[in-house]
C-alpha cells in the first residue's frame, strides 16, 4: 500500500511539473491575453498540487514556475518590464512558492469538515496571493521603473496597481475558485 501511495504521489508530482513547464512554453496556455488584460492560468496548477499533494509539494511546483519565470526574464522576457522586475527572485520566485503554501494550508484546515469549500477558498487565496504579492513587490521595490513602464505618475502607481488587481486578480481568483474543486476533487478521490 505504501508503494502505491508513493507511486501515486511521484506520478502526480511529475505530471504537474510537466504541466507547469508546458504552460510556460506554449503560447496562450499559461497566459491568456484578452483585450486590456492577461489572465494567468499557471497558478491553478500550483493550487491543484498544493491541495492534492500538500503545501510542501505545492511550494515546490510554485518554485519551479518561479524559477522558469526568473530564467525567462534573462533570456526571453515576456514583457519590457520583465527584465527589470522578474530578474529579482523576490518578485519572480517567492510569490509563486507562497501560492502553494497558502493554498495547501487553507485546504488542510477545511479538508475534513468542508472539502469543497476548502478547495474553493484555496483556489481564491492562492490566486490572490500571487497577484497581490507580485504587484505589491513591483510597486514597493520598483516604483519608479513601474511608473515609467505603465506611464503613470508615481503618486498614481498604487491606485493603478490596485486596478490591475481588480481587472486581472479578481477574474483569476474566480477562475481558480471554480477550477480548483473541479480538478482537485477527482484527484483527491483517486488518491484515497
Amino acid at each position: 500500500m505504501l508503494r502505491r501511495t508513493n507511486a501515486y504521489h511521484i506520478s502526480v508530482l511529475a505530471v504537474l511539473i510537466a504541466i507547469i513547464i508546458v504552460q510556460n512554453v506554449v503560447p496562450f496556455f499559461g497566459y491568456i491575453p484578452l483585450p486590456g488584460l492577461s489572465i494567468t492560468t499557471i497558478h491553478i496548477t500550483v493550487i491543484v498540487a498544493a491541495v492534492v499533494l500538500g503545501p510542501k509539494d505545492g511550494a515546490l511546483i510554485g518554485g519551479i514556475w518561479g524559477v522558469i519565470d526568473w530564467v525567462r526574464a534573462f533570456i526571453a522576457p515576456t514583457s519590457p518590464l520583465a527584465p527589470l522586475v522578474f530578474t529579482n527572485p523576490l518578485v519572480s520566485v517567492l510569490p509563486r512558492i507562497l501560492i502553494g503554501v497558502v493554498a495547501g494550508l487553507i485546504f488542510k484546515k477545511f479538508r475534513e469538515t468542508h472539502p469543497t469549500w476548502g478547495l474553493t477558498l484555496a483556489g481564491v487565496a492562492g490566486a490572490l496571493t500571487n497577484t497581490v504579492l507580485v504587484l505589491g513587490l513591483i510597486g514597493s521595490l520598483y516604483s519608479h521603473q513601474a511608473a515609467g513602464f505603465y506611464q503613470v505618475d508615481l503618486s498614481q502607481l498604487m491606485p493603478y496597481l490596485l486596478t490591475i488587481v481588480a481587472t486581472n486578480g479578481i477574474p483569476e481568483a474566480i477562475l481558480a475558485g471554480i477550477l480548483a474543486p473541479l480538478i482537485g476533487r477527482p484527484l483527491l478521490k483517486f488518491k484515497r
